[in-house]
């Protein structure tokens, strides 16, 4: 659907929408002929699929957290978390391309042309080899004195760091060359291979727990060692799938600048801001490391840990509506990418909301309860972290209509610099003042910045998005909603002692109000929809238990 002059839509390119989203494999709703309904369908299948797969990641990524703590200890799981940052501040090119990538197949995808698609995927893989060599060039000169001569690890360790450090090295070159491969599946929205495969990926990490228990040998260069050999297994499986099931994904050699130029600019422009991100966070880890030690680093990468996967719970409908919100766009659908846009950014929010509520009242008790040994600052961190999440859900939302359009220079701009001027901000306080939470107070702020910043950018590419809208559509709706869910999870804090029965209150609580009152003012189109799946679901039980 393309616009005229007067910004109308021309009735006439309505047969090119139903007929390209139903080449991406959404077919027409057979109950109500409507394409969009079937794309709403195939974004709420590939959402279950991957919380499915986010509930076994969650539940073993808390597990496995506490066990490697204990086993490493707080010193080495601190050296673990500090190598890791090196490795991790050299990987801003490849969340560039990444982005590019997925954009750019996806866009392909969407406009149905195979031979693009295919030239697309091979220019992909190109560059990412590029970038797995320059990253390696880098870590083995530039990361390698870093780890040398500025990290605080202790001489005894520095064997052990030095290991971790050239493992993660290899794990991160064959990572960056996977790239085109979860692009390919996330383009043709095949989420379940995911959640297959996941089950696979948490297996055989609980399996390395059981080798770091009974195994007699230096448990962090082993825990590093063993981790590297899952990801090589758990790559080639994704490899095999995708040579497998699509024709792009067969390399050939080609070519073509038509495709690296605009690719390449796309990233390019990415990259000041996604290095920025890294820097960030990896920054003001390394600061800590100077200035508060490896317990303090022990206490940062918990943090990050719980932030992660909290933030999983609304991961999946991101990478579940992001191809939907792509598709619109390549085919002039702008009315359904803003509507995707707007309800995603309120509903994920509801749902990060109902989640993060109970951890963040009771974070001392979860913690506690986790790790046993909980690192001194690990609480308040944990707290912080999770009020950048509500900031950064929404900001990603925004990005991921920016990136539809292509015009990701403005973005790269401003938020680059907001997350750059964290790390200044943190040597300075850290320096004069010697508070460890300033720095994440201020970069809380500095996203709900940026996120305002990308409504504001992607209107001007969008006319269906502006700033009043999303105040009225997203922040206006949602403000009163947080403000009595902490309110009502605030109330068993004054009758019970801290403990699991209020931990229990406390959820039950804060999801049965949270969820309550984003019903009862739900758009009636969503309320329609959980209604009638409710009434599928109760048929098919129905049936079911007939024919028992």
């Amino acid at each position: 659907m393309q616009e005229n002059e007067n910004g109308t839509n021309q009735p006439s390119e309505l047969t090119e929408i139903e007929q390209a989203l139903a080449e991406s494999g959404n077919q027409p709703d057979e109950e109500l002929g409507e394409a969009p309904i079937a794309s709403n369908r195939r974004i709420a299948k590939n959402a279950i699929l991957l919380y499915f797969r986010m509930f076994i990641s969650m539940a073993v990524g808390f597990y496995t957290s506490r066990v490697v703590l204990n086993v490493l200890g707080a010193e080495d799981y601190g050296i673990k978390s500090v190598v890791g940052g090196i490795i991790a501040m050299m990987g801003f090119l490849t969340t560039s391309m990444s982005g590019a990538t997925s954009r750019f197949l996806t866009y392909e995808l969407g406009r149905n042309d195979k031979k693009r698609l295919s030239e697309t995927f091979t220019s992909a893989m190109i560059i990412h080899v590029a970038i797995a060599l320059i990253v390696f060039v880098l870590a083995e000169t530039i990361g390698l004195w870093f780890l040398e001569n500025k990290l605080v690890i202790p001489e005894h360790r520095m064997v052990a760091a030095r290991w971790v450090y050239q493992v993660m090295i290899l794990s991160t070159m064959l990572g960056i060359t996977q790239v085109p491969y979860n692009a390919t599946i996330i383009a043709h929205e095949k989420m379940g291979v995911y959640a297959y495969l996941d089950i696979l990926n948490v297996t055989l990490k609980l399996l390395i727990l059981y080798v770091l228990v009974i195994i007699n040998y230096d448990k962090l260069i082993l825990y590093s060692i063993l981790l590297l050999a899952v990801n090589v297994l758990m790559i080639s499986l994704y490899r095999i799938y995708c040579i497998r099931h699509y024709k792009e994904s067969h390399l050939h050699f080609v070519w073509k600048p038509d495709i690296l130029k605009p690719m390449l600019s796309f990233s390019g422009w990415d990259l000041y801001g996604n290095a920025s991100n890294i820097a960030r966070n990896q920054g003001v880890n390394i600061l800590v490391n100077m200035f508060f030690g490896l317990v303090a680093n022990a206490a940062v990468s918990i943090a990050f840990t719980v932030q992660t996967i909290v933030m999983q719970f609304t991961t999946g409908v991101t990478v579940a509506v992001r191809p939907q919100i792509v598709k619109s766009y390549a085919v002039g659908d702008n009315d359904r990418m803003s509507s995707l846009i707007y309800m995603s950014s309120k509903y994920l929010y509801l749902l990060l909301l109902m989640v993060s509520v109970p951890v963040f009242m009771e974070a001392h008790y979860v913690l506690d309860l986790w790790l046993k040994n909980v690192p001194p600052y690990t609480v308040w961190l944990v707290r912080w972290m999770i009020i950048f999440n509500f900031f950064a859900l929404m900001s990603i939302v925004q990005a991921m209509g920016i990136h539809a359009t292509g015009k990701v220079k403005r973005i790269s701009i401003i938020n680059g610099t907001l997350y750059m001027s964290v790390i200044p901000f943190a040597y300075f306080v850290y320096k004069y003042a010697g508070s460890l939470y300033s720095s994440f107070v201020y970069n809380a702020v500095t996203v709900f910045i940026g996120c305002l910043c990308n409504v504001y950018t992607l209107s001007l590419s969008v006319k269906q998005i502006s700033i009043k809208n999303f105040f009225r559509k997203v922040l206006l709706p949602i403000t009163p909603i947080t403000i009595l869910g902490f309110g009502v999870a605030y109330l068993p804090r004054l009758f019970f002692q801290e403990g699991f029965v209020r931990l229990v209150i406390v959820g039950l609580v804060s999801v049965i109000v949270i969820f309550s009152i984003t019903y009862f003012t739900a758009e009636q189109e969503v309320k329609e929809l959980i209604k009638k799946r409710i009434r599928r679901y109760v048929r098919f039980g129905k049936h079911s238990d007939a024919n028992i």
